[in-house]
């Protein structure tokens, strides 16, 4: 004997287990134009301390300057990933 389904409401859906999507909300952070930025902003900064002269006496942009600059903007990176994480819950957590 065949059951005729006659339309739509007539399927029983409830013995069917629900599905999950298993994505994370947010995109990771090889997806992100933040890594890019972040790249060129550290490459600049090398550069820019590498291709100015420093003469004695004068004010001049030097390897300490630029590593402390490379670390506050390596700060600045690690802390806009948390923040583009931190509100967004996994969907596997639902």
């Amino acid at each position: 004997m065949t059951t005729r389904i006659t339309s739509e409401n007539d399927l029983d859906y409830s013995e069917q287990p629900a599905r999950r999507s298993v994505v994370p909300e947010t995109k990771s952070a090889f997806r992100t134009t933040e890594l890019a930025v972040y790249v060129l902003a550290v490459l600049g900064v090398l550069i820019a301390a590498a291709v100015t002269n420093r003469n004695d006496g004068e004010a001049g942009f030097d390897a300490q300057h630029a590593w402390l600059y490379v670390t506050l903007l390596t700060v600045g990176y690690l802390i806009s990933r948390g923040l583009a994480k931190s509100g967004s819950g996994n969907r596997r957590d639902a």
